[in-house]
């Protein structure tokens, strides 16, 4: 194993837990409390009551009598963390291999998901889960902490399940069948087509991943591009890239935050970004746009979204990625609404990202022995989890998926029908 392998594998457990590695599954035995099986049914009752069974480290079943999910329980500890902060305990519990789930573990998250769902979202918990959310403010040294905790483990490492052009947002596929990599070229193309590109124009990208759609402008639209993006691993590939292109003179890679964005152009584009800058920040990023477009200025905000105002995975978003959060769309109206921008089209391709998942996902289970190398074991499982749930929250619809089209305020610059959208 290389040094750099290895040294990411470290930054990896020890992220996790202030660890250098993680101590072996532990089986435990003794019998259970009678107030542990009530804790299982107030467990089961707080997330919906799903047809779930919980096997305890003394084999004992506890839970629902004709189960479509089993979990296993490894010992006394794990069911403790489990009962008191499930959200967190669980995804902790998985990846370390403390807890164990029989068959299908999508099929079991979309039960999971599907339950919670049913369940009404008011109440203290609502309002004290809410009130954090908000409270966590992704200053500019706290953004370029929190993406490299995600995005700087290793362009090796995405490139294993991403497509050819390193895209990690959702895809549009013209049909179900549709490759992921034309499915990728094909939501660059949809991007560009709502933005109405004309050669000659002037974009602006605010976090631009490894720069495939920056670079798909330029080529294909004839467009100039300034790209920024705080993750220097995704820049320097993107510099690459353009260099070996012949596009350096057109797309501009800035290794910058989006607070730092000048000038005039005709376009902004934002694709996989709002869900980083969090929610008091919404109006801060509505004044960069405001000072960076033109008057007869148009732009796009393509974010990960929910149906209603609600606090990321607990666990997904401290162990996976921190600072994040999927708005609504009346909290994404917060970004635009004060700065008087018109809203010109929504769309929502929450099934869209469900078949991209569908894919990254089959192709992370075939790279699996490799990132086991590149890493280690509760890497591989906690990544698996991450994705499968991420699939069966965009299956179920806890996850949504917002394309959100606008312009400055009595444009009228704009086609008049939507054909070209539908080319």
């Amino acid at each position: 194993m290389s040094t750099s392998v290895s040294s990411r594998s470290a930054h990896w457990a020890k992220r996790r837990s202030g660890q250098s590695e993680q101590p072996a599954p532990r089986r435990e035995r003794g019998g259970v409390w009678a107030v542990e099986r009530r804790l299982v049914q107030r467990l089961l009752k707080s997330l919906g009551d799903p047809a779930l069974t919980l096997v305890l480290w003394n084999g004992e079943s506890l839970g629902h009598a004709q189960p479509k999910a089993r979990i296993k329980v490894h010992d006394r500890r794990t069911f403790w963390r489990l009962v008191t902060d499930p959200d967190l305990a669980f995804g902790d519990a998985f990846s370390d291999g403390q807890v164990e789930v029989e068959g299908d573990l999508l099929a079991f998250l979309e039960l999971i998901y599907r339950a919670q769902d049913s369940q009404p979202r008011r109440g203290l918990m609502a309002a004290v889960s809410n009130y954090l959310r908000v409270r966590r403010v992704n200053t500019l040294g706290r953004s370029r902490s929190n993406i490299y905790h995600h995005y700087d483990i290793g362009d090796d490492f995405y490139r294993l399940w991403l497509d050819r052009e390193m895209l990690y947002t959702c895809a549009y596929f013209p049909a179900p069948e549709t490759s992921l990599e034309d499915a990728q070229t094909a939501k660059m193309d949809l991007i560009c087509r709502k933005l109405w590109l004309k050669p000659g124009e002037t974009v602006v990208e605010a976090g631009c991943g490894w720069g495939a759609l920056a670079l798909h402008m330029a080529r294909n639209y004839g467009v100039t591009v300034k790209a920024f993006n705080v993750s220097r691993e995704q820049i320097r590939h993107a510099r690459q890239r353009a260099q070996a292109e012949g596009l350096d003179s057109r797309v501009e890679f800035i290794e910058d935050d989006y607070r730092a964005i000048r000038g005039q152009f005709d376009a902004f584009v934002s694709v996989g970004m709002l869900e980083h800058v969090g929610l008091r920040n919404y109006r801060c990023l509505g004044q960069v746009i405001d000072g960076c477009l033109r008057p007869s200025g148009r732009g796009m905000i393509h974010s990960i979204g929910r149906d209603d105002p609600g606090a990321l995975n607990a666990w997904i978003e401290k162990r996976i990625f921190p600072g994040a959060h999927a708005p609504s769309l009346c909290e994404i109206m917060q970004v635009l609404e004060p700065l008087c921008f018109s809203v010109l089209d929504v769309e929502n391709l929450r099934q869209h990202y469900a078949l991209t998942l569908r894919h990254w996902l089959d192709r992370f289970d075939a790279a699996a022995p490799r990132v086991g190398e590149m890493f280690d074991q509760s890497f591989v499982r906690a990544w698996r989890l991450y994705l499968a749930g991420s699939l069966a929250a965009f299956n179920t619809g806890s996850l949504q998926l917002f394309q959100v089209l606008f312009a400055r305020h009595g444009v009228n610059e704009i086609p008049w029908t939507r054909k070209r959208l539908l080319e």
